[in-house]
This record gives structure tokens, C-alpha cells and sequence, in this order.
């Protein structure tokens, strides 16, 4: 699995899926924070099934 996600993006990915995943716990206290699993998990991974689908690539190319 190639990663196909820039530093930028992977951070601000992890930062959505924390804030959507403390909606769970704090906030409204919503089932639907659980959808911040998805951002979470694709920035940790460093890849995105729909950036591959789209053949978009944030990661630098290594020289």
C-alpha cells in the first residue's frame, strides 16, 4: 500500500478524527462522532482508498 497523503495532510486528518471522535465523549455526545474514525485512520496509514480512486497524490515525490 503506497502512501499517497502529504505531511500536511495526514496531520490535519488526525486532528479532525480526534475532535469528531471526542464528540462521542463530550460535546453533544453523538453516535455520529464515531465517524471520525475514518480521517483518524487514513492519516495514521498515510493513505486514502478515494485519493486513489480519484488519482490524487498530496505526498512529495522522493527523488
Amino acid at each position: 500500500m503506497t502512501k499517497n497523503e502529504g505531511k500536511i495532510d495526514r496531520i490535519l486528518r488526525v486532528i479532525a478524527g480526534i475532535v469528531l471522535l471526542s464528540l462521542v465523549f463530550i460535546g453533544p455526545q453523538s453516535l455520529w462522532g464515531l465517524i471520525g474514525i475514518v480521517p483518524l485512520a487514513t492519516g495514521l496509514l498515510g493513505n486514502c482508498p478515494l485519493y486513489t480512486i480519484l488519482g490524487i497524490n498530496t505526498c512529495p515525490l522522493k527523488s
